[in-house]
């Protein structure tokens, strides 16, 4: 009986796993020094991000590419510097954020 009372919270954990794992990411590579969720800091929020790329067949490459080479000029004057550091991971965080 007490294993049928946690079988709701394993599968809560495993559902959440991956977004879970890819907001570790985002921590690891220090995003979250300019980014948040939906707080606006020195960078745009991780929604208005996805929002801005809703729809785009191409979101994720773009957010790659924003994340390993910086932009400029996206989201008003403040440049992302490039995160060279962050190339092994920007595919999952790109997935991750394009997914919000």
């Amino acid at each position: 009986m007490k294993h049928l009372l946690s079988l709701p919270l394993v599968i809560a954990l495993l559902a959440n796993t991956p977004a879970l794992a890819d907001e570790a990411l985002v921590a690891k590579n220090k995003c979250t020094t300019c980014h948040a969720m939906d707080k606006k800091m020195m960078g745009p929020t991780w929604k208005d991000i996805a929002a801005r790329h809703k729809g785009q067949a191409s979101a994720q490459a773009s957010l790659v590419q924003a994340i390993v080479s910086g932009s400029k000029g996206k989201y008003g004057k403040i440049p992302m510097p490039p995160q060279p550091k962050a190339k092994v991971d920007a595919e999952a965080i790109a997935k991750w954020i394009a997914g919000l």
